[in-house]
């Protein structure tokens, strides 16, 4: 990442920039964008952070995101979320230009997605890292492998499932309404989590040899802590679970730094084409 960026400055003299928004003061979101901040330096980026008050207006928040589109300097835009209840995401998402929308929620971009076209647009973080790994673990093609994603989010579970379609994989889309979701899963070579239920998938869901991603991220009590004390945890029973896989991400520490690593990936593929140069490939 940083030799991309080493090389579009001495090519181009632009230097890629990232602003990432905040809104309010949920400690889970300020150490997500503390770590993105600290990454986009470590790639040389320039780096923004806009830390805006709990009480920031919709029309306020709008403002914001028109002044970064027109901004010369910032090739992408994050905006963190979940935002505080009485904003409303899709209006900002959608209100970001799709070329400096890093975290690929566009309209444009999930369209790019989910018709085919990986190379046109910016592909969403978290499915883009989780692919990342399944790569690593069974190449550039999926075909003849079963793959389940538990799921239908736009954030992540649509996004997900069209890049493993685009792989060559055998696709099922499983969610709440999903009859015998354990058996569904029982299917699956590549099983991916990403439901926001902790510890939901266990081992007997889990053919034997397959590949899990989990993408879930739940706090629960962890009183051997002590009073009051969490823990993260990941949609997988991740001790019983790993005995059965071949492959497992754990929560902490698996995709989220894929995550964040596919951010700074999308923050140079836009600076490249805003300078009119090829950008360089990451997967």
């Amino acid at each position: 990442m940083k030799t991309s960026t080493e090389v579009l400055e001495k090519e181009a003299g632009v230097t890629p920039g990232l602003a990432v928004v905040i809104v309010g003061n949920d400690p889970a979101s300020r150490a997500y964008v503390t770590s993105k901040s600290k990454m986009a330096k470590e790639c040389g980026f320039l780096s923004v952070q806009h830390t805006l008050p709990e009480e920031t207006t919709q029309e306020e928040l709008a403002r914001l995101i028109e002044t970064l589109n027109g901004d010369e300097a910032i090739h992408g835009i994050l905006v963190q979320l979940p935002l505080p209840k009485h904003l409303s995401s899709e209006p900002v998402i959608q209100s970001i230009s799709p070329e400096k929308d890093v975290d690929g929620l566009h309209v444009v971009n999930a369209g790019k997605v989910t018709t085919g076209d990986l190379d046109g647009g910016l592909l969403s973080c978290t499915p883009a890292g989780a692919m990342v790994f399944v790569r690593h673990v069974h190449g550039q093609d999926l075909s003849g492998l079963n793959a389940v994603v538990i799921g239908r989010s736009n954030l992540f579970g649509k996004p997900m499932s069209a890049l493993l379609l685009a792989a060559n994989a055998t696709v099922t889309t499983a969610h709440s309404r999903t009859k015998d979701l354990a058996s569904v899963c029982r299917n699956a070579d590549i099983l991916v989590a990403a439901v926001g239920r902790a510890e939901m998938v266990k081992a007997d869901w889990v053919k034997p040899g397959a590949t899990v991603i989990d993408v879930g991220i739940n706090r629960v009590d962890a009183p051997e802590k002590g009073e009051g004390k969490s823990r993260l945890v990941g949609d997988v029973a991740f001790d019983e679970c790993a005995k059965v896989a071949s492959a497992i991400t754990p929560v902490p520490g698996g995709v989220g730094p894929m995550t964040i690593a596919m951010l700074m990936a999308n923050t140079v593929i836009a600076a490249h084409r805003k300078a009119g140069k090829t950008p360089p490939k990451f997967s």
